[in-house]
């Protein structure tokens, strides 16, 4: 059996990550300053990607990207900008890599398509020449409406073939759509959508994978030995909230199934997704509930690719706020980070855990401001770094950078 290039590449980082971390955490010097939105990046080859949002003025934006070379961010290069582009502190654009070690990108960002509020197209735009000159976008959801279509997550996997997957508000602009609600105050309930596509921007079949879902959580996505994983929030009949998985196993999609069942019941969307990691048939996933009440950031390890989950392991300290990443630290262990409030305001912390529990304390990376603008905090794991990227709120919004060297 021909063992793939990332399984090798992942062998050889876990085989580089010594026994102990002794958590001393380095910052380094952003590429802009003024900015947020950030999202982390790394490439089958290893090579570390940096995007995020610039307001350029009042009415322009642009999504921007450096990459680590020479121990050091590079220049900002810009992927697009625009007048209509539909910002928003927890639906940010993202950028990937093809693998193969062609130098072929693809990134995303959200425009408006209407004058509604949520009404919004998701744009990819690709590079064959590693980020010096981008293809006009392109649209992937193929329903034509002026709706919500956002919170994208992009999974390269192959050569030629990146999976995307969105939530989609076409349902709830259909004449057809129950009147039992939409939290913006259209019709029937978001769904999750999914396509693939090619360097050259054509676009596969498009697959409906859950035909109700919360509105506006994050989604997430992995490659596991046996497929992607897509992981997201649900929304029952009955306004229970709680996160779930969809698989593609030999091409076709399986049905929703909960990673666990939290019960947590709430009548708006707490703009909270969760986020997956895979390694072979490992896979962990975290995610923030506040089900009976008790605010409470989880793990949640899977041993056979994300079938069948154990039971999940609690990591906050007893006030958190959610806004999870998580990491690969070694083969047994990963790395979570989540916002934690305090009594001065809310910090960014993150642990070690294994499938046998949490490992130490909790540690600090930056105290943070609570209020929405300061973002959702990212991780990425390099062969001897782990990355931190976070928007700092002070008299303007900032971008920043970290690594735990390990």
């Amino acid at each position: 059996m021909r063992v793939p290039l990332i399984a090798i590449l992942l062998a050889f980082l876990f085989a580089c990550v010594p026994e102990g971390t002794d958590w001393q955490v380095s910052e380094v010097k952003a590429p802009a300053g003024e900015g947020g939105e950030p999202n982390l990046f790394v490439a089958e080859t290893g090579q570390l990607y940096l995007s995020w949002v610039a307001y350029l003025d009042d009415t322009t934006d642009a999504l921007l990207f450096a990459v680590w070379e020479d121990g050091a961010w590079s220049a900002p290069r810009e992927i697009a900008s625009g007048t209509d582009w539909f910002v928003n502190w927890a639906d940010f654009p993202s950028i990937a890599a093809y693998p193969g070690g062609g130098n072929v990108l693809a990134a995303h960002w959200l425009a408006k398509s209407a004058g509604g509020t949520y009404d919004y197209d998701v744009h990819i735009s690709q590079s064959a020449d590693g980020g010096q000159s981008w293809s006009p976008s392109f649209i992937p959801h193929r329903d034509g409406l002026a709706a919500e279509h956002g919170f994208v997550s992009m999974q390269p996997l192959s050569a030629d073939r990146m999976l995307a997957v969105w939530l989609d508000g076409r349902n709830t602009k259909t004449e057809e759509a129950s009147t039992a609600g939409h939290e913006h105050g259209h019709g029937g309930p978001m769904s999750l959508r999914s396509a693939v596509f090619d360097p050259q921007g054509e676009l596969g079949e498009e697959s409906e994978l859950d035909d109700r879902v919360c509105d506006c959580c994050q989604t997430d996505l992995a490659l596991t030995q046996a497929g992607p994983i897509a992981v997201y929030r649900d929304r029952s009949e009955s306004e229970v909230r709680d996160i779930y998985c969809v698989r593609q196993i030999d091409g076709r999609w399986t049905s929703p199934s909960p990673v666990y069942d939290d019960g947590w019941t709430i009548t708006a969307c707490p703009v909270n997704g969760p986020a997956v990691v895979a390694h072979g048939t490992a896979v962990a996933v975290a995610w923030f509930t506040a089900a009976n009440d008790r605010p409470t950031v989880k793990v949640a390890f899977s041993q056979d690719a994300g079938a069948t989950f154990e039971v999940p392991i609690r990591l906050d300290d007893g006030r958190p706020e959610g806004r999870v990443d998580l990491e690969w630290l070694d083969e047994e262990r990963i790395v979570v980070s989540w916002q934690e409030n305090t009594d001065a305001g809310a910090e960014i912390r993150y642990a070690l855990v294994s499938r046998k529990g949490k490992e130490g304390a909790s540690q600090v990376l930056t105290n943070t401001d609570p209020s929405r603008q300061s973002g959702f905090p990212i991780l990425a794991r390099t062969t001897d770094k782990l990355w931190f990227a976070w928007t700092q709120v002070d008299s303007t919004t900032t971008l920043r950078t970290a690594f735990l060297k390990l």
